[in-house]
């Protein structure tokens, strides 16, 4: 099997430009496969970079509409928090949010936005980064404090020179019913955190919305957090399980969490993935179809040696072998240079995109499998024609 490898390269070599042309085919569809899987992995990953690892364990419950009557069917209020801790196992926290559009005003400037009302240490624990000020307390909850923590986008369009924490700003509800002036405790920095944004966010305590605003405890949204992200997937179907127990309906609750939503990212880039994949394997046959027409020619010119060897004694067995080798190790070797190229690609392509790069080394094993199959698949046929020839025939050839 050595002798038979090393004899195939020598054979490379004497017949360069037939070797290149033969590995073309396996190269561009290895390399391929290579860079679909390997774009693919380094998006998914750059997109699970962006959410964040903090949010995979929360996930959104709105309050939904029974499909008969269309009405609101389970309201969010202290009542169903404890029934939630009472009656699903592994919740660690559960956080009440309320929302309302308004207009922040600063002088001449304004911007129109929906702000959140949310409690205390909530921003924390979404991983919400703070470029200036500080983040709510338990007195702005307990208190209502008239503080409110900006989103940077909202904090740029407001104070164009910069800053903001300690500034005096007013809002204004989008009905024109109310208006309140706030100090501004702090400003968001950093990229998306999932189920928030540092850029497009605007926070306020809870606490003042329920006194002031909205004289009500029921939330119009509450997040869950699990105690692990391994529970979300269990805690989901539990939540619908209960709204389909008080109400007769799983609708009743709109639940939604970042793990699903990249759950259903990855199903979603994995069957086009399998798809681009399965287009680019078919250049690898195309390849293999050279490759079989190019060793039917290599058995032709080379029949006055198979007939050499049968001559003094080499087995049709040891015949077959040798070309089988000789068409396996041109489709590995062409395997290994797609590979290359293909990393080579990914890493220039997801560069260009500032990404993160990530290496799908199953892709590389699934193609330089699928490539030495095809050297060997393709190469049965010309070997075995070879091994059948008559040494006084191939003797007599030329």
């Amino acid at each position: 099997m050595i002798e038979d490898l090393i004899f195939a390269l020598r054979m490379f070599k004497r017949n360069k430009t037939r070797t290149i042309l033969s590995l073309l085919g396996v190269v561009i569809g290895v390399a391929s496969v290579i860079v679909i899987g390997t774009i693919g992995k380094s998006a998914t990953g750059n997109v699970k970079e962006t959410f964040g690892s903090a949010n995979l364990a929360m996930i959104q419950v709105s309050s939904g509409f029974m499909r008969r009557s269309r009405t609101n069917s389970i309201e969010l209020n202290e009542a169903f928090r404890q029934e939630i801790f009472s009656t699903i196992p592994n919740i660690k926290k559960i956080w009440f949010k309320n929302s309302f559009s308004a207009t922040l005003l600063v002088e001449d400037l304004s911007v129109s936005q929906n702000i959140d009302a949310v409690e205390f240490f909530y921003l924390e624990q979404c991983g919400l980064q703070l470029g200036t000020g500080r983040y709510f307390n338990v007195s702005d909850q307990v208190e209502g404090a008239q503080n409110i923590i900006l989103g940077s986008d909202a904090a740029a369009a407001l104070f164009p020179d910069g800053g903001g924490a300690g500034s005096k700003i007013s809002v204004q509800s989008s009905d024109g019913s109310s208006a309140f002036g706030f100090t501004v405790i702090g400003v968001l920095s950093g990229d998306a955190a999932g189920l928030e944004s540092p850029k497009t966010k605007i926070y306020i305590p809870r606490g003042f919305y329920t006194k002031k605003i909205a004289p009500t405890n029921i939330a119009s949204t509450a997040v869950v957090e699990a105690e692990d992200p391994a529970y979300v997937t269990r805690i989901t179907a539990d939540l619908k399980a209960l709204a389909a127990l008080k109400t007769g309906d799983s609708y009743a609750l709109n639940v939604n969490s970042m793990q699903a939503m990249l759950e259903q990212y990855d199903e979603v880039t994995g069957t086009m993935n399998l798809m681009l994949s399965g287009i680019a394997a078919i250049s690898l046959l195309v390849g293999g179809i050279g490759i079989m027409n190019i060793m039917i020619v290599t058995v032709t010119e080379r029949k006055k040696e198979i007939g050499i060897r049968k001559a003094i004694g080499a087995s049709p067995l040891a015949i077959r072998t040798q070309f089988l080798v000789e068409s396996a190790a041109i489709t590995v070797l062409g395997g290994v240079l797609g590979i290359s190229i293909g990393i080579g690609i990914s890493a220039a392509a997801v560069a260009l995109l500032k990404w993160s790069f990530t290496v799908d080394w199953s892709a590389c094993a699934v193609a330089f499998i699928f490539s030495a199959f095809v050297g060997v698949f393709f190469g049965f046929y010309p070997a075995s024609q070879a091994a059948k020839l008559d040494p006084v025939t191939a003797l007599s050839s030329e």
